[in-house]
């Protein structure tokens, strides 16, 4: 696709596509934790921080995991699929490397720790980058979407 084609995916876009993949982790990981440490696992009185190397392996490792391979395999989690989105390097438009799927995926800490400034970065910037982005050299974009039709009214004041 060309890139006259393509357009930068705006914050809201990307707002929806992170919910959507936390909804699905969550969907995924909860269940597992439940069943291995109970709903105790639910209280962090009685578990703290880290409930045991499961809660490590299923919170932490198996999900970088699972975003960095579909990232190289699908240039997208499934968020950004389903608004027909890609990741994408920002200098070539192809696809990233292996070191900038890694890249990416920690940088999110930098993005996170200042009070989630990173993330509302986009809302600013005129390429919608979000300060993992311009770390790992990425952007995120999908098709420009067509003009809808303009709002027309027939007659005045009826």
């Amino acid at each position: 696709m060309q890139d006259h084609e393509l357009e930068y995916v705006g914050f809201w876009a990307r707002v929806g596509a992170t919910l959507l993949d936390s909804l699905l982790l969550l969907a995924i990981s909860l269940p597992l934790l439940v069943a291995i440490y109970g709903w105790e696992y639910l209280d962090p009185d009685k578990t703290g921080y880290l409930a045991g190397p499961a809660d490590l392996l299923i919170s932490y490792v198996f999900p970088a995991i699972a975003v960095i391979l579909f990232w190289r395999l699908r240039q997208a989690t499934p968020g950004k699929m389903a608004i027909s989105a890609r990741v994408v390097d920002a200098g070539t438009g192809e696809k990233m490397s292996v070191g900038q799927s890694i890249g990416r995926y920690f940088a999110y800490i930098v993005s996170a720790i200042p009070l989630g400034l990173g993330f509302l970065w986009i809302a600013f910037d005129p390429k919608k980058q979000a300060w993992h982005d311009k770390l790992a050299g990425t952007v995120v974009v999908r098709p420009k979407r067509e003009n809808p039709e303009p709002v027309r009214f027939d007659g005045a004041g009826r």
